[in-house]
């Protein structure tokens, strides 16, 4: 969720009944202190921050979780073994995102708490294996014995309830959230959403870390390179920096990096974080109901 998942998306999904995210990945130290602040200002309760591993100053981010009083913070793209137990020393609740039943395995050595198993439906950056969440939640649930929670291509209720017929106790909806009206995301990049068709998205820089984009201008230019045989340092100096940015936060269409997961082709409209945590709940209600679950 990053450029998506601020203090007011979070705020907003924790005030439906949902566990809001602050996503870390995006921000400075100073803006994620920022972004803490401001939600405890709001009425939303309980909520935690996503913290990719491989962050640049993660000291710094880790000092401000802890200092904060943050309660659960869900970590992914590196070793869970690095900061898992020094958070879990502060009492504060772990849950690790993995795609593969191997670094899951590794994530609950670990000492994580829950683990988010997230197939390559994905948006963003995903796992090498290109596991499907259908394939990977079963395999995940028989290896672990922690809570699971699911994601990758989860944006309704019907999807959720086959998530817990998998094997799942919850699930993680990021594309969805990344279109309401809260998300930090500029319009352009809603609008261009909303408006996605099937088969618009792809899992591109490979060489690189894997990422799920949509297709524009850069996404062309990605292909090309690969399909020409691009070396990694090629495709470092083509993505160039703030490229994520440039394309989800700031709204440039073309140019920018868009990472958006494959269900983006069935949300078809903005709204309100609220709304949305509705429909699927009421969605995954009426779904168990006809099947007498």
């Amino acid at each position: 969720m990053v450029w998506c998942s601020g203090w007011r998306l979070a705020s907003a999904v924790s005030q439906a009944g949902g566990l809001g995210l602050i996503g870390a990945g995006s921000m400075r130290p100073e803006v994620l202190q920022e972004h803490i602040t401001k939600y405890k200002k709001s009425p939303g309760k309980s909520f935690g921050v996503n913290v990719p591993l491989l962050y640049p100053e993660i000291d710094k981010l880790m000092k401000i979780i802890v200092d904060e009083g943050v309660k659960i913070v869900f970590t992914s793209a590196g070793n869970p073994s690095t900061w898992t137990g020094f958070l879990k020393d502060k009492g504060i609740t772990v849950v690790h995102v993995v795609s593969s039943v191997k670094f899951a395995r590794k994530a609950e050595q670990a000492g994580a708490d829950a683990i988010v198993a997230e197939g390559f439906e994905a948006g963003g950056h995903n796992g090498r294996e290109e596991t499907t969440t259908m394939v990977l939640i079963p395999m995940v649930r028989d290896a672990i014995s922690v809570p699971l929670i699911a994601a990758g291509g989860i944006a309704s209720g019907r999807a959720m309830l086959a998530a817990e017929v998998l094997g799942a106790e919850g699930v993680q909806v990021g594309s969805r959230f990344a279109a309401s009206e809260e998300s930090s995301a500029h319009d352009n990049f809603k609008n261009r959403v909303v408006k996605a068709g099937e088969g618009e998205t792809m899992l591109m820089l490979k060489k690189l870390t894997p990422v799920r984009l949509m297709q524009n201008g850069f996404f062309n230019k990605v292909q090309e390179a690969e399909k020409r045989g691009a070396t990694a340092e090629e495709l470092r100096e083509l993505l160039g920096i703030r490229r994520a940015k440039h394309g989800m936060f700031e709204g440039e269409l073309e140019e920018g990096e868009l990472e958006i997961g494959q269900v983006s082709a069935a949300i078809n409209k903005i709204q309100p974080a609220s709304e949305i945590l509705h429909d699927i709940w009421k969605e995954y209600c009426d779904a168990r109901k006809k099947l007498s679950l």
